[in-house]
């Protein structure tokens, strides 16, 4: 603006002066051509009344320098001329002022040379013999006077357009310095122009709204990082380009990647098959979902267009972490087939059995062996459903089981005491050890706990072993311990003792009549009291699992480690 202001007023400044010296140089000249003429008039009027007296004796001696005197007769031909040869020169009848001075008494007339840079003044006087008496002077055209006066005008144009350019620069930058200061923040405290009010109002108004829209705009994302932010699923937004726009904390470690991914392509973040046909069917306008594994877990990828007046102005991808729901639905299929299993044995071997007694195929002694056979297999099946209801109890809270105050080891002598005759078949000998120690728990699940550590401990030991209950209280904490010197667990396993139906040996467990649910069911209980299992075992030598509980365990007591995942 500065720049445009400045060439304008040098332009007007340069117009301007063009103009003057134009003008002023037209003046003048019309000017000092009237004062030429009046002299030319007067010279004229002198030498008529010289010839008029003298006659031809008037010119004899004369010789004008500044004019030219002609004599011309009544018929056009020249008497005298004092600068040509009068045979040489025309009849000058038909001249203008010659005509003019025959009828009027006096004629004037310009002409100009044929170079057009100079121009003749004429004047002419009709003198009472009838002659004519004409002068002239020689007058310098508007343009060889400008020509003549070019060294000085150029001096002049420099001036002027030296003073033009300072002036116009301070005149410039004194125009727009009150714009330039414009505090466009506050734009009703500053100083200017009075024009420029109903602009800097409008300016005040946008202020305000782009103040408040950008106070929300701050606010909303915000709260979007925030909620976003502490999610743990991963979200994605991207134009429609697949120019990523923000990603979250989950999505970044999803991706392998950090915040500044964001404005970069999301193929050149990642760049599995998968993602882009997922992103490519969003880009065309479809919602589709696909499970993918990702750092070690599975995901399920939604990637859902987003529309604006109708169109697809970008996508939004969501990682959801579904790793323990297939987990959890791969449990239930296996636990499905191996509760069809577990079942699907004893069933036969009641109905076999059932259908040769049905035929009269079993002779009358062996009737109590297969109605023993019978009733083992229903006691088994009898086992395997209570223990797959109370797992199913115990996964949904257990809500109408309520703690109280327990002595665990009150609990851990009478289970031992009613275990004792299991004990004594398996030549097995049980003991136990420690003091009184009271927890606020479950009784009911603290005596399936201790009963099922004792029994898997006196059914996997061997003949003449001995099994040691230990209840001792610490601090905080009350520890359970079941030892044993049986056959022990492979390291391999230890991992996997604790799911349902798992068997270290299956062929033996099926002979000692096991369910497979007892680890489960003490995982279970003591993941409802917020216990620590600790498993300690050597193939050959036995096994000791520990049970730490809080004496103040359920909620409202101290916090304990969550179970480890088996």
């Amino acid at each position: 603006m500065t720049k445009r202001i400045f060439r304008s007023i040098c332009l007007a400044a340069i117009c301007v002066f063009i103009a003057s010296i134009t003008l002023f140089m037209g003046v003048l000249y019309n000017y000092f051509s009237g004062v030429q003429f009046s002299q030319l008039k007067m010279q004229t009027s002198l030498a008529a009344q010289g010839v008029a007296h003298e006659g031809s004796a008037y010119f004899e001696g004369l010789s004008p320098d500044s004019y030219r005197i002609t004599w011309i007769d009544a018929d056009g031909t020249v008497l005298f001329d004092s600068r040509s040869d009068l045979s040489e020169m025309e009849n000058h009848l038909e001249r203008e002022e010659v005509k003019e001075a025959l009828a009027d008494g006096l004629g004037q007339s310009t002409r100009y040379s044929r170079t057009l840079l100079e121009r003749s003044l004429y004047c002419a006087q009709h003198l009472p013999d009838g002659t004519v008496i004409r002068l002239s002077v020689a007058q310098s055209t508007p343009f060889t006077l400008f020509l003549g006066m070019t060294g000085p005008i150029c001096l002049i144009f420099a001036v002027a357009v030296v003073l033009s350019l300072v002036l116009a620069s301070r005149l410039s930058k004194n125009i727009v310095r009150p714009l330039n200061q414009l505090d466009l923040d506050h734009p009703l405290s500053s100083e200017g122009y009075d024009e420029l009010s109903p602009l800097l109002r409008r300016l005040s108004v946008q202020q305000q709204q782009i103040r408040r829209q950008t106070s929300e705009l701050f606010q909303k994302q915000q709260e979007f990082e925030a909620v976003t932010t502490g999610m743990a699923e991963g979200i994605v937004l991207m134009n429609s380009r697949q120019v990523i726009l923000s990603i979250n904390p989950a999505a970044q470690r999803l991706l392998g990647t950090d915040a500044a991914c964001v404005g970069e392509f999301m193929q050149s973040v990642n760049r599995s098959p998968e993602l882009q046909q997922l992103l490519c069917r969003a880009e065309s306008g479809v919602h589709s979902e696909k499970i993918l594994s990702l750092c070690g877990g599975t995901y399920q990828l939604d990637a859902s267009p987003i529309l604006s007046d109708g169109k697809i102005s970008g996508m939004a991808l969501l990682l959801l972490d579904v790793t323990e729901k297939e987990k959890a639905e791969q449990m239930r299929r296996e636990f499905t087939a191996n509760v069809s299993h577990e079942l699907k044995t004893p069933l036969h071997t009641i109905s076999g059995c059932a259908e040769l007694m049905a035929n009269g195929m079993v002779r009358q002694q062996d009737l109590p062996k297969f109605s023993s056979q019978i009733y083992t297999e229903a006691q088994r099946m009898i086992r395997l459903v209570e223990d797959i209801i109370r797992l199913s109890h115990l996964d949904e809270g257990a809500q109408d089981m309520k703690p109280e105050a327990v002595d665990l080891y009150g609990i851990a002598r009478e289970t031992v005491k009613s275990l004792e005759p299991s004990a004594n078949t398996c030549r097995v000998e049980l003991h136990l050890e420690g003091s009184p120690a009271v927890l606020t728990g479950i009784p009911q699940l603290l005596q399936g706990i201790v009963y099922n550590l004792c029994d898997n401990a006196i059914k996997y030991n061997r003949p003449g072993g001995s099994v040691t209950v230990t209840v001792k209280e610490e601090a905080q904490t009350v520890c359970l311990t079941v030892a044993d010197t049986g056959i022990g667990i492979p390291p391999e396993h230890t991992e996997r003792i604790f799911e349902r139906f798992y068997r270290v040996d299956k062929s033996h467990s099926k002979e000692i009549g096991g369910t497979g649910l007892g680890l489960s069911i003490v995982k279970h209980s003591a993941k409802l009291h917020n216990a620590v299992i600790d498993l300690q075992s050597t193939p050959g030598k036995g096994t000791a699992i520990s049970v730490r509980f809080s004496k103040a365990s359920w909620p409202g007591g101290p916090a304990f480690p969550a179970l480890p995942k088996a």
